[in-house]
């Protein structure tokens, strides 16, 4: 195989493991938005679920690309958990019209998006 093409298909697979991530994401948010509709969650327990839906969607993504890569698993992991959160702040500034949140919260959710991919990369 070609250079060009495993830059290619390691592009790609990122490209479908995070569409992977989001799907995982999006639908974890709908069963959120429910129970928040259904049992009258306060604002620190829909703050906290928001938090594991970042963790649970690095990791399985994480896993995912240590199971395709094959090799420097926690690395591969720890990629796609950082462009997850680009993809994050980009999607909150471009909707927003900025972060809409604070330097530290940011900061923890970069730690905690590259950590949850790394650990799923290592488990795979």
């Amino acid at each position: 195989m070609e250079k060009g093409n495993i830059k290619q298909t390691w592009g790609l697979s990122i490209l479908k493991i995070l569409l992977l991530m989001y799907m995982i994401t999006g639908i974890l948010l709908v069963i959120l938005a429910g129970l928040l509709y259904k049992l009258q969650l306060s604002e620190s327990v829909v703050s906290a679920g928001v938090v594991i839906i970042y963790v649970v969607s690095g990791f399985l993504g994480g896993f995912v690309a240590g199971k395709i890569m094959k090799t420097r698993k926690f690395l591969w992991g720890m990629v796609l958990g950082g462009c997850y959160f680009f993809i994050l702040v980009v999607g909150s500034i471009a909707f927003q019209h900025g972060i809409g949140m604070e330097i530290s919260r940011i900061f923890t959710t970069f730690i905690l998006c590259i950590a949850s991919g790394m650990i799923g990369g290592m488990a795979s």
